[in-house]
């Protein structure tokens, strides 16, 4: 904290709060809720004032281990746990902790004592020099604060504390496409394919993503000690019980947050191919090309990136990650988004990007559905009058279009140049495919057997778009997708809307009718 905010107050009479006091609230205010450590001068009364906020403090009986316990709260709950210690060798104790939560890049927040301030330099008790570093930020890591002695037990008045707020959580940084779209071409390429997930992907919450790609390309995985559990141990295209065939026959290997150290081999052959491709996803630049020179190298979000692989993938019927990844490519970078739709809306606004103020509109706070035409008729109005050529591009789940798809007739009727995309997968969150739809309704009423979130399959919404005058599309590729697309960006007399069919079960794996009825999206 700045020092003027510790200046001594000129009014006696007024509330005054402690050095502890005002440390232990900016924890608090930071969101920290664990305190590993042992206690001495000057930091004994930060613990007690923790305690008094609600931040657990847990005694150990070594800084070492104080440490250790700290920096696995940072991984296991991405934010940084916090290790308190005494200067000099409490802090000393604590350096292996500290290089253990660097070297597998976990947050650790430790904070030590150290001499008053007009004792600096001075061989005061215990002094020690200490640097301040950022901890979850970029590559997570040990940082340290250290508090002088004095600033404990120092009395300041309550309202000259300024308390910064909680820190948000680290930006989420993607890979640059042209990266991705290489790296799917490898993987597609491969005979031989295998994926090594590290404590990385943990860290990344990507169990979601890494799982979708391992089951929808059909890749098989190996974790690393502490990457078990991101997919399955017994998940069927595990092959830990294989490892040393795995590293030595595969032709391609994805890391996902795993690095060519020791516990890899360092990536070089017996143990691999000569020419094995390795396609190294990380957060940290500096880890990238370590001991083999990569393939392919994807600098980002290990979760992020992941999702950047599913919508490259060409797998059919396409999903709402690959229709949103290629509508992406195409998109000018001036043009209105207009979005609505549960899926739709919520999977759009991380592939979708806005580079423009005011050039997004969607259900917004109160989520009401419906809104997606009239937004976008407005927006167009405006920008005929303001931005001639600026397009408006109106993404609608199928559900969504329905609540205000006659007006199409008024888009028409005007002649307003709207791209409207259905992202159609036959239902409310879900749906099913043609066979199943017919199947179940074959032998009872739609009214009893049919779930209340399942619209029709395979329904002609740019059909309605063709009655009023406009042009329509029914696709069901990425390539129809793209052609699509290219033809109603270069048209800007009439409007048209393209039918982009997806998997109708595209969020999760297929399950019985049942589940419909009983879960919540």
């Amino acid at each position: 904290m700045p020092e003027s905010n510790f200046a001594e107050p000129s009014d006696r009479s007024e509330e005054q709060v402690s050095g502890a006091k005002v440390i232990a609230q900016a924890l608090k205010t930071q969101g920290v809720e664990y305190m590993f450590g042992i206690v001495g001068v000057p930091v004994t009364e930060i613990a007690f004032a923790a305690q008094e906020l609600g931040i657990r403090y847990i005694g150990m009986r070594n800084e070492q281990a104080a440490c250790y316990a700290a920096s696995a709260i940072g991984y296991l709950t991405g934010r940084p746990g916090v290790c308190l210690v005494v200067s000099g060798p409490g802090l000393i104790h604590a350096l292996g902790g500290m290089a253990n939560a660097n070297m597998n890049c976990w947050p650790l927040l430790v904070i030590g004592g150290s001499s008053e301030r007009n004792q600096e330099t001075m061989g005061a008790f215990q002094e020690f020099p200490q640097a301040v570093r950022s901890s979850i930020y970029g590559r997570p890591g040990a940082c340290y604060v250290d508090i002088p002695g004095d600033f404990v037990n120092l009395l300041v008045n309550v309202n000259s504390v300024k308390y910064t707020e909680c820190c948000m959580s680290p930006p989420v940084s993607v890979a640059e496409t042209p990266a991705v779209r290489m790296a799917a071409s490898v993987i597609r390429n491969a005979k031989q394919p295998l994926l090594i997930i590290g404590k990385g992907a943990a860290y990344a919450r990507a169990e979601e993503n890494i799982r979708k790609l391992v089951e929808q390309c059909k890749l098989p995985f190996l974790p690393t000690p502490m990457g078990k559990g991101v997919v399955p141990d017994n998940h069927p295209n595990c092959v830990g019980a294989a490892r040393s065939r795995a590293l030595q026959f595969a032709d391609v290997i994805v890391l996902l947050g795993a690095r060519l150290n020791w516990i890899l081999h360092f990536g070089l052959p017996p143990r691999y191919r000569p020419d094995v491709k390795f396609i190294q996803v990380d957060i940290c630049a500096e880890e990238l090309g370590n001991n083999v020179r990569p393939a392919v190298t994807l600098l980002g979000d290990i979760n992020a990136v992941t999702k950047q692989e599913l919508a490259s993938q060409k797998s059919l019927p396409m999903n709402y990650y690959t229709v949103f990844y290629h509508v992406q490519e195409q998109l000018p970078r001036d043009c209105f988004i207009v979005s609505e739709g549960s899926n739709t809306m919520d999977i759009g606004r991380t592939v979708l990007q806005n580079y423009l103020p005011r050039h997004r509109l969607d259900a917004g706070t109160f989520g009401t559905m419906g809104v997606g035409l009239g937004f976008a008729i407005a927006a167009a109005v405006l920008a005929k009058d303001r931005s001639p050529g600026q397009r408006v591009i109106c993404v609608e789940g199928d559900s969504a279009f329905g609540f205000s798809g006659m007006e199409l007739e008024t888009i028409c009727r005007y002649n307003l140049p709207i791209i409207i995309l259905v992202v159609n997968n036959n239902g409310i969150y879900q749906g099913f495919d043609t066979d199943t739809w017919k199947e179940m309704v074959k032998s009872q009423d739609a009214t009893i057997v049919a779930p209340p979130v399942c619209l029709l399959p395979n329904s002609h919404y740019e059909q309605v778009m063709i009655a009023f005058g406009g042009k329509g599309y029914f696709v069901q590729t990425p390539e129809e997708l793209q052609k699509s697309l290219r033809q109603t960006l270069a048209d800007t007399t009439k409007p048209s809307l393209i039918n982009i069919m997806i998997e109708p079960q595209a969020t999760r794996k297929a399950q019985d009718f049942h589940w419909l009825t009983r879960s919540k999206m």
